[in-house]
């Protein structure tokens, strides 16, 4: 058996379901280690380059002088969902994961629902998120390569099915490394800008807080991916402790990483209208090798995150449908690559009419996770104030997430 079958057969470890399809293989596969679960976890939070030199910046341009006290805020905020992920994952470590969430504390006819809307926001963001790569990101970095768009458009989905097709080994290792060179590159962006007149009075509120409150709580949803690596619970060794510990530290190093490249923005706002603030920081502070890198790093951070969607659809689809996590992630590949062509017809018209839709269903999937966190913690050792304060601050989250993404619709 390759190694893109480690899902098959997949024990539900606490929801008290065999595996879901009969135990052919010839030889085990050895479960996924904690660096290695660490490395997927990092590459799915943004991936972190992409939300350091980019999106968070983009989001502080009102309230530039508070950069550091609205980075930081929102990582706090992101705490709530996180918690929730973390309460569950104390006892249900599976390939279902959200899945295996709701189906443990509310039965299966609504864990169904939850994830049927998972697997459409994301199906539907694989598809339309090299748009972005292709039109958007990449001739921001190189301008030569817009007579190249088509041909991209193309080659990107196919490149990343390959690495599926190729064996969960190498698409950890990839997705290692697609993590450690962001860090890498997110820290020296961080060093630069620190360098270059930071003020640790960014880390004060400048502003009243209802105009803080809005970049903090678009920040906060920025992690929301996290949850990518709970798919591959029934797969990492000793999972109760690597699931959670592998969250805890990866989210710690991505939240610190952010922090620490958009707080010195306060001393040079003009940054944050950039279209790729990181980058212009890095060609002014620091000169064009590493204003490339970062930019192209953008562009390699987004694929990233598609790479760990990828590799948790073919997860929850094999817990759902029994069929070889193989033949799911050939079936993946082939709407990942077909969608392609079609997306070339109006490339902006194809990523605005998915977006919306996309972004609506994953936070519905995600605020039924969080409302049937209080009824799981009632039948696992009784339900206390902090469960039902922790629920409800999860579930403000994911309104919010809904609100703003039909705000933002209606721009």
């Amino acid at each position: 058996m390759s190694p893109a079958d480690a899902g098959d057969p997949v024990l539900l470890r606490g929801t008290g379901h065999p595996p879901t399809t009969r135990p052919t293989q010839s030889r085990p596969v050895p479960p996924i280690g904690q660096l290695a679960f660490l490395g997927v976890t990092v590459a799915s939070l943004g991936g972190p380059l992409a939300l350091a030199a980019l999106y968070a910046p983009g989001l502080i341009d009102d309230t530039t002088s508070s950069a550091g006290f609205v980075a930081i805020a929102g990582a706090v905020v992101f705490l709530l969902p996180l918690g929730v992920w973390l309460a569950f994952s104390r006892q249900i470590q599976s390939n279902g994961g959200l899945y295996g969430f709701v189906e443990a504390a509310a039965g299966r006819r609504i864990a169904l629902v939850q994830a049927g809307l998972w697997i459409a926001s994301y199906a539907l963001y694989l598809v339309y998120t090299t748009v972005a790569i292709v039109y958007d990101t990449l001739p921001t970095v190189l301008p030569g390569v817009r007579p190249y768009r088509t041909l991209l458009e193309i080659a990107i989905p196919v490149v990343i099915a390959a690495v599926m097709l190729a064996g969960r080994t190498v698409t950890l290792a990839v997705l290692g490394v697609l993590a450690v060179g962001q860090l890498a590159l997110v820290g020296a962006l961080a060093g630069v800008g620190i360098a270059h007149g930071a003020q640790l009075s960014a880390f004060a509120p400048h502003s009243p807080v209802g105009d803080l409150a809005t970049p903090t709580a678009q920040i906060s949803l920025l992690y929301v991916c996290g949850s990518l690596p709970l798919f591959l619970g029934g797969e990492v060794v000793r999972p109760a402790r690597t699931v959670r510990r592998g969250l805890v530290v990866g989210y710690a190093l991505v939240a610190a990483g952010v922090v620490a490249a958009v707080y010195p923005l306060a001393a040079n706002p003009a940054f944050t209208r950039a279209p790729i603030p990181g980058m212009s920081v890095a060609q002014v502070f620091a000169g064009h090798d590493l204003a490339v890198a970062v930019g192209l790093g953008v562009a390699a951070s987004t694929a990233g995150v598609m790479l760990v969607e990828y590799l948790a659809l073919s997860r929850l689809v094999h817990v759902l449908s029994g069929f070889s996590t193989r033949k799911i992630i050939l079936g993946l590949g082939v709407l990942l690559v077909a969608a392609a062509p079609i997306s070339l017809i109006d490339p902006e018209r194809f990523y605005d009419d998915l977006l919306k839709p996309s972004l609506i269903a994953l936070w519905l999937s995600q605020l039924m996770v969080f409302a049937v966190y209080p009824r799981f913690a009632a039948r696992h050792g009784g339900l206390r104030t902090g469960h039902v304060l922790l629920a409800a601050g999860a579930v403000a989250f994911a309104i919010y997430g809904i609100y703003a993404t039909l705000q933002h619709a209606g721009t």
